[in-house]
């Protein structure tokens, strides 16, 4: 189990192949942009992960929320806290770490929420536990909505859309919050508990996921869209097949 190697959106953590989008940085004039955040403003300052949600990382996260093994929080917890080490020079001051919450009957029925005792173990591991305020009963899912596995993009954001709201408004307002999960897959989840957050009143969002699904090179195909004036090439589209199993963030 390894950190994410090679070039990545500077935004939602995405794999990078293409040159054009090597090229797109953002307001910073230093990191790249992946096809969908030149597009789309995210809600969310930066998405960062430790590893790719395939192999031994993806069997480590099983266990603990499939099986229940508990202990193995601690180990996901440390990669947690060095994804995390990443973002350390962007708080101005403490911020509020919020674990995607579960609803409520299906958090009596697990008896924990597997993000949060991730989030626990990373603070209590982390190199600036002082910057990290656990803040487990800010955001509440309102209802319970469907698997996001086997969802599509469109699919798993309606899924999610309205599910979530912040309890405490008013511990939000102007204050940075940092929302953990387990995985990031397409980011509805977490991209739509940022969004609620935001309109609280949080100052600003990041997003810190154990793992992420990446784009895989053999499956990665770019399409360049020819200006009409001049010809040349200005923009890349990118698309790619699944290659791993779809993970629920």
């Amino acid at each position: 189990m390894h950190r994410i190697a090679g070039e990545v959106c500077g935004v939602c953590g995405e794999r990078i192949f293409s040159s054009l989008a090597r090229l797109a940085v953002g307001d910073d004039g230093c990191e790249p942009r992946c096809g969908l955040c030149r597009r789309v403003e995210q809600p969310f300052v930066k998405a960062v992960a430790y590893g790719s949600y395939d192999g031994g990382l993806r069997e480590l996260i099983h266990l603990l929320k499939y099986a229940s093994v508990r202990p193995s929080a601690n180990v996901l917890g440390r990669m947690l806290a060095e994804a995390i080490a990443g973002l350390d020079r962007g708080f101005a001051s403490g911020v509020l770490v919020v674990p995607v919450p579960l609803y409520h009957a299906k958090l009596r029925r697990l008896e924990f929420n597997h993000a949060e005792l991730i989030a626990r173990a990373a603070i209590r591991l982390s190199s600036t536990p002082h910057l990290l305020h656990l803040s487990p009963s800010l955001l509440e899912r309102k209802r319970e909505t469907l698997s996001q596995t086997g969802l599509n993009r469109h699919q798993r954001r309606e899924n999610v859309r309205g599910a979530f709201r912040v309890a405490h408004p008013e511990a939000v307002k102007g204050r940075d919050v940092l929302v953990v999960d387990d995985v990031y897959t397409t980011g509805a989840t977490v991209s739509e508990c940022a969004r609620v957050l935001r309109r609280a009143g949080a100052a600003r969002v990041w997003v810190a996921t154990v793992a992420r699904t990446l784009k895989n090179q053999d499956h990665h195909v770019q399409v360049e869209m020819p200006d009409e004036s001049t010809g040349e090439s200005v923009y890349a589209a990118e698309f790619q097949q699944p290659v791993a199993r779809a993970a629920s963030g």
